[in-house]
């Protein structure tokens, strides 16, 4: 791709100047509109050492709202970010639905500055092709605008750049021995960079390569795609109308695979207390162990209402180190919440090395309650399923132990439980209007939930299907399953 530009192309001063006050408003009036319209946009500067990043982004900065737009400049990851995925940080710094991010470098230093200088082996950067293609298209299938330039300049360029800055007192500063490093390595990073387009130049984030060796030609080729991106995107945004789901779904009369399920199963209360101990002095062991390996553990609890998903935890951690865990409930998102991508609260979320996150619901509550009751559009829940995938191999590919558990109890049972908790005065609290209004919606739920065992139970992150009808059982099962998806591990 970078073969085919022409490096000598120029814009003379007049012609810059009458361009510019045109696309300079331009720009200012697109970004109010996505603010408007509640559209969140992202642009992506990558390049050479010395090629104008950073005059680039300040010049586009000029035109641009200050209180619409945050900057982030993306160096080497800290040590808090070294123990996540290597997404996690940038995820965090997603745009909230009317405000533009702007990357000075970004997510591609993964596969650029990481691979040639040897930091990561070749399975990590690889690996980081698919991850990077999955995780612009979950931002662009949400709404997001996504405009990536690559500012190109020859070596020549670089040489002639880095001698000049060097030459000035005022920016002596800036030229570095890893950017003369670099220089060096100019060739290996070509093919790095070519690599990298070619890899992710997608139809929904496309590159842009920018012939940076004349400035005025620059800016005047990156406000016009951004123009162009942002009025093409609008009009799109205004253009559509959105259906939302009705809340009812066609019904499938394929027999439920929870159907199958052996809800006599049970165990006596002396061999519960015996089998729950010795579990427990197990997983406190485990805990520890993955703390000094480094191994995240991630357990999600879904359920029906009144299945025992809080008693289940309790057990699972009531021997555990505080300090070693935490346990996340999950309640209709927030404000700010809503106004993301809607796994960035649970990116938020998730344990780094050596640490557990119990998730009381998680994720899948969009491809149930978002679903059935038509809190997301049926076009969203459907490719829920592929992104949900996507996050929990990038999860599981980092090294993170991945735990789902659904708790199944039949309708006689969960009605059972249901009057005992209106009549028991400190467990009233437990059972709301809500909780009898899904229970008449069992069907659909049911439905809704055989989808999410069969399209999200994966090799890398299995379900377990825990019978729940005997409280006993449930738990010394679901501590059991922890335990050797842990030692697996180890």
């Amino acid at each position: 791709m970078l073969e085919k530009c022409d490096l000598s192309r120029t814009t003379a001063k007049p012609e810059y100047k009458e361009i510019m006050d045109k696309l300079e408003i331009e720009v200012g009036i697109l970004q109010r509109e996505t603010k408007e319209l509640g559209i969140p946009v992202i642009i992506i500067f990558e390049g050479w050492d010395a090629a104008g990043k950073g005059t680039m982004i300040n010049r586009l900065l000029l035109a641009m709202d200050p209180r619409l737009f945050t900057v982030y400049p993306t160096n080497a990851p800290n040590e808090e970010e070294r123990m996540r995925p290597f997404l996690w940080r940038h995820w965090m710094r997603i745009p909230e639905r009317g405000r533009t991010a702007i990357f000075d470098r970004s997510w591609y230093g993964r596969v650029l500055v990481e691979r040639v200088d040897g930091i990561i082996k070749k399975k990590e950067w690889s690996r980081a092709f698919p991850e990077i293609r999955s995780f612009e298209r979950q931002m662009v299938d949400d709404g997001y605008i996504i405009i990536k330039f690559f500012l190109h300049i020859s070596k020549k360029e670089q040489k002639k750049r880095f001698n000049q800055l060097e030459k000035d007192k005022t920016t002596r500063w800036k030229v570095t021995k890893d950017d003369w490093k670099h220089h060096k390595q100019y060739n290996k990073y070509l093919h790095a960079i070519e690599e990298m387009l070619a890899e992710t130049d997608t139809a929904y984030a496309p590159w842009t390569v920018v012939e940076a060796h004349d400035w005025r030609f620059a800016t005047v080729k990156i406000f016009r795609k951004v123009a162009q991106e942002l009025t093409r995107n609008i009009q799109e945004h205004r253009g559509k109308v959105k259906v939302k789901a009705e809340g009812t779904v066609q019904r499938d009369t394929t027999p439920s695979i929870l159907h199958k399920v052996d809800l006599g199963l049970s165990l006596d209360r002396q061999q519960y207390e015996k089998d729950l101990e010795k579990a427990q002095e197990r997983i406190w062991e485990l805990e520890h162990e993955i703390y000094l390996k480094r191994i995240p553990v991630i357990i999600v609890y879904q359920g029906w209402d009144a299945a025992g998903k809080g008693g289940n935890i309790k057990r699972l951690v009531q021997k555990m180190d505080p300090r070693g865990y935490e346990v996340i409930p999950i309640a209709a998102p927030n404000d700010e919440e809503k106004a993301h991508h809607y796994l960035w609260r649970f990116w938020r979320r998730m344990p780094k090395a050596g640490h557990i996150a119990v998730f009381d619901r998680s994720w899948y509550g969009r491809v149930l309650v978002e679903r059935v009751e038509g809190f997301c559009t049926e076009e969203e829940w459907q490719r829920s399923y592929r992104e949900i995938n996507e996050m929990e191999q990038q999860l599981v590919d980092f090294g993170a132990v991945m735990v789902k558990f659904w708790l199944h109890i039949d309708e006689e049972e969960q009605l059972k439980r249901f009057k005992e908790r209106e009549q028991t005065p400190h467990k009233q609290w437990k059972i709301t209007e809500e909780d009898w209004r899904n229970r008449e919606k069992r069907a659909l739920y049911l439905e809704a939930v055989d989808e999410m065992l069969f399209r999200t139970s994966t090799n890398y992150a299995p379900w377990t299907i825990v019978e729940s009808n005997s409280k006993t059982y449930a738990r010394v099962k679901a501590l059991k399953t922890v335990i050797t998806e842990i030692e697996k591990a180890l």
